[in-house]
């Protein structure tokens, strides 16, 4: 599906092919273009290639299933631009895992491409909302520096969604933690931890990336870039920090949890232990008792309370000892 939205009185964009999966939206106001491609073929690729110039090597970073985050200039080109590769968590609820989603982005002085698989569902809902006039005027009118701030801020603040999320299931297995379904606790709290770890495996990436975005003057974008992309950076050291207090908190729950389930077992061999140690003596007396020998009370009427009175005196007496030492 191709969906061409132009600011009134602006030129018409170039044809763009269409490739048998991909979707491709053009937005345009004043002399600035966004060009959104979900799930973009290789005729797509060839276009951009010809009317862009854009480096081979790029391009095939775009195609390759995935791409570590990174930052290429390429300022030897006749039209300047930014090539970044930047990786964001998208929740599958049925697996109940975050798994990567990449997007790629080519930034020049009049243009911003993004290249993504779709999943990506704040950036979809980015591009939807710019094909209203006004809304479009409010992200693109500050040039191709200010939309490339407001697309990696829009998938940067998605993720803090997920971070509250696992907040919340923390605060939960801390107030579950002493009850006794362990093995619910153990379940979410291996679901959240795979959670953390596959968090900070995706966002630790992108930090240096959007650092460099901070560092580096780009004359072409036409923007502070210490102030919007240094807000940039701010947010994700602000997640990473986050992700961080999240580890040590499941580290610190784990060690609690291992802890009261060492001491329950503990507690549940000292009984088994003491069990055994009461039944030892009447298991002694009971074995000389039935031995086929003449036995003294054998044939007396009585025999039998006698025998159990004597069976009784020593599991008391290590019953008494046992309280006197606080063991049971």
């Amino acid at each position: 599906m191709i969906v061409r939205t132009r600011h009134p009185g602006e030129r018409s964009p170039s044809s763009l092919p269409q490739g048998r999966s991909a979707a491709q939206q053009e937005l345009i106001y004043q002399d600035l273009k966004w060009l959104d491609l979900v799930k973009p073929g290789s005729e797509q690729i060839a276009h951009l290639r010809h009317q862009y110039q854009f480096h081979p090597l790029h391009l095939e970073d775009v195609l390759s299933r995935l791409q570590r985050p990174k930052i290429d200039d390429n300022p030897e080109s006749e039209r300047e631009y930014v090539f970044l590769v930047l990786h964001f968590p998208v929740f599958d609820k049925t697996n109940r895992l975050a798994v990567t989603s990449e997007v790629d982005i080519f930034a020049g002085h009049d243009y911003v491409i993004t290249l993504h698989d779709g999943k990506l569902k704040p950036l979809t809902r980015l591009v939807k909302s710019a094909t209203d006039s006004q809304a479009r005027a409010q992200l693109m009118g500050g040039g191709s520096g200010y939309l490339l701030y407001r697309i990696i801020e829009t998938l940067m603040l998605s993720c803090f969604p997920m971070s509250y999320r696992i907040d919340q299931h923390l605060d939960r297995i801390e107030a579950g933690i002493f009850g006794r379904n362990v093995h619910a606790i153990v379940q979410e709290l291996s679901f959240i931890r795979r959670d953390i770890i596959a968090m900070r495996r995706i966002i630790r990436p992108n930090i240096p990336v959007v650092r460099s975005l901070e560092k580096r003057e780009r004359t072409f974008l036409r923007l502070d870039e210490e102030v919007y992309f240094g807000d940039l950076t701010d947010g994700l050291d602000k997640l990473w920090d986050m992700l961080e207090e999240q580890k040590e908190i499941i580290e610190g729950l784990n060690a609690t949890l291992d802890s009261l389930t060492s001491h329950r077992i503990n507690e549940e061999m000292k009984i088994f232990t003491l069990i055994s140690v009461i039944m030892l003596p009447m298991t002694l007396v009971a074995s000389i008792f039935g031995m086929n020998v003449p036995i003294p009370l054998g044939n007396e009427p009585l025999g039998f309370p006698i025998a159990l009175v004597i069976l009784s005196i020593p599991a008391m007496a290590m019953y008494l000892y046992f309280r006197y030492k606080h063991w049971v």
